[in-house]
């Protein structure tokens, strides 16, 4: 009896300290996270689930967490839970003169709870239309506050203007970032007295503004998947349509599934990588630098 007491014992307290070697994250919107903590940086905290130790490393940033308390028990305060204001300033008794400035807008919000704003967080297929960004969202950090709008337009262009017997390779390699890739053009082009005209897709997307690129092939992929509901195993028409719906009601172009789009990432002198936003593969071919086929742009928020 005694034997079998001390046993229960050691398995209660191997139980005891199994759950205390655990983090816990607390949010400023008071979710809880059972977490490993792995990096703590200014900007962001880098853990992995308790649940899942084996399994990817998420992000989260310092803004949206109030404190974490650690296996040991001790807690470490980042934020306060943000307090509520007015979002209608007080009528001053004497009007102001000169008028006041606008104030600049602030990030989304919504309210919740006990009085308080957290970061709104998207969907795919919304529109996204703040500080001079307008498109719909087509790929989202784990978060949901921030990811990827694609161009309401698109439109047909060359990938480059170089032919038989001049093509050229501009070191535009990149599968996972167009940012990237349009920085690698921009250098060719600085190096070999070129203007961005030689460069039309890219140039396209440029002239949008500061911010906007070209997407990557690996991008373009995402746009795809997410366009068909997260995946092209099964036809979903109803996740298209609201990707559709929200370009068409924004004044845009709705997506095409039977063209290619070509990506900022090019395979060799003659060729880039393109996908379409079909179901059916195969989802990237090669196709030569010099014809005209769709082009969108992207640009992060």
């Amino acid at each position: 009896m005694m034997k079998r007491t001390i046993l229960l014992s050691l398995a209660a307290l191997c139980c005891a300290l199994t759950a205390a070697a655990q983090d816990l994250i607390v949010k400023t919107d008071a979710a809880k996270i059972e977490a490993k903590v792995i990096e703590i940086t200014p900007e962001a905290v880098r853990y992995k689930r308790f649940s899942n130790p084996d399994g990817p490393t998420y992000v989260l940033p310092v803004a949206q967490i109030h404190y974490i308390q650690y296996a040991n028990g001790e807690k470490e305060y980042y934020t306060k839970t943000i307090p509520a204001t007015p979002l209608t300033p007080a009528t001053p008794t004497v009007p102001a003169t000169p008028a006041t400035p606008a104030v600049p807008e602030a990030p989304a919000v919504q309210p919740v709870s006990g009085g308080r704003y957290v970061l709104k967080q998207y969907e795919i297929g919304e529109l996204y239309d703040q500080n001079g960004i307008r498109g719909v969202i087509c790929q989202l950090s784990d978060d949901r506050q921030h990811g990827l709008v694609v161009s309401l337009d698109e439109i047909y262009l060359h990938w480059s203007e170089f032919r038989k017997p001049d093509l050229r390779l501009a070191g535009a390699d990149n599968r996972t970032d167009g940012v990237a890739n349009m920085e690698k053009v921009a250098q060719y082009i600085a190096a070999n007295n070129l203007s961005w005209d030689d460069f039309p897709a890219f140039k396209w997307c440029r002239d949008k503004g500061e911010g906007w690129y070209l997407p990557a092939i690996d991008e373009l992929l995402t746009i795809g998947h997410n366009y068909n509901g997260g995946t092209r195993v099964q036809n979903n028409r109803q996740a298209r349509n609201k990707f559709n719906d929200a370009l068409k009601d924004a004044g845009g172009k709705r997506m095409d599934r039977l063209v290619y789009y070509f990506s900022s990432t090019e395979m060799d002198e003659k060729n880039a990588y393109t996908t379409h936003m079909g179901i059916e593969p195969p989802y990237v071919i090669e196709i030569p630098k010099y014809n005209k086929f769709l082009v969108r742009a992207v640009h992060k928020f």
